[in-house]
């Protein structure tokens, strides 16, 4: 049966994204890629505050409000009125939520730590009747990789979620996406493991984000670098899609566009 997938574009506002072309760092650059995006057919477009790659250092939530404030209102005058686009913001602070909400209004929350770096986080997105996505991560991007144990990681990150759906009930959330977190506090062998056990997700009745997208799962494994990790990344993009993915993140949207169009068509 064919199932509505969508195809999240990554545009990031950090300058040390690990993927060199996904990021703007001035308004030109910024208009480039969101225009780019749509031509391509984004579903939704995730703009980055900062960056969560492996060994990244912390960025205050006044310097990702001081990174994406310049584009608000080119945002919500150019983008969001003209456009049917849906907008995410990848942050872990409410606060940066709610000015952003302040300034464009409704927007989807992509929150890599799934509330654990802001106590206020699901309070704030309750309040304000957000979306929101919710990964799976051990520590933070600059502890993750060695936090990578588990009993099994295909049930340790299920029961995560498990666990999650309390604490985002107490708020009112009953509406959320999951991310098994691809790259966070995985290893290559985790990240495969957790890939070919994702239909096992369906029991959690969400839709399924999974991030691959030129990846050092990828990459290391075939000794290659994120600039020549295209071909593979729509490899796995096409058995995630199989293993019941609803979403994919994405740095290369038009190819991302192209392996939902094969995957619908072996649907039918």
């Amino acid at each position: 049966m064919k199932r509505n997938v969508r195809v999240m574009g990554i545009l990031n506002l950090s300058p040390d994204s690990f993927y060199e072309a996904s990021r703007a760092t001035s308004e030109s650059e910024f208009r480039d890629g969101m225009d780019r995006m749509i031509a391509s057919g984004a579903d939704i477009i995730d703009i980055g505050l900062f960056s969560s790659r492996p060994g990244a250092e912390y960025v205050s939530p006044e310097e990702q409000f001081a990174r994406v404030e310049p584009y608000l209102q080119i945002l919500r005058d150019e983008y969001i009125s003209k456009s049917n686009i849906e907008l995410s913001f990848d942050t872990t602070s409410s606060e940066v939520v709610l000015r952003i909400y302040d300034s464009i209004g409704p927007f989807i929350v992509n929150d890599i730590s799934a509330s654990a770096e802001d106590d206020d986080m699901l309070k704030r997105v309750g309040e304000l009747s957000l979306d929101y996505i919710a990964m799976h991560m051990k520590g933070d991007p600059r502890t993750m990789q060695s936090l990578a144990q588990y009993d099994s990681v295909v049930t340790d990150v299920i029961d995560f979620f498990k666990q999650f759906e309390e604490r985002a009930s107490r708020f009112g959330i009953n509406n959320y996406i999951i991310d098994p977190g691809f790259g966070f506090s995985k290893t290559i062998s985790q990240n495969y493991e957790l890939l070919a056990h994702l239909d096992e997700f369906s029991t959690l009745n969400r839709e399924i984000l999974v991030g691959i997208s030129r990846k050092s799962m990828i990459y290391k494994l075939l000794g290659t670098s994120p600039d020549d990790a295209l071909s593979a990344t729509s490899a796995l993009h096409l058995y995630a899609l199989n293993k019941g993915a609803s979403i994919l993140r994405v740095h290369d949207v038009r190819q991302a566009k192209e392996v939902v169009s094969l995957y619908n068509a072996l649907q039918q």
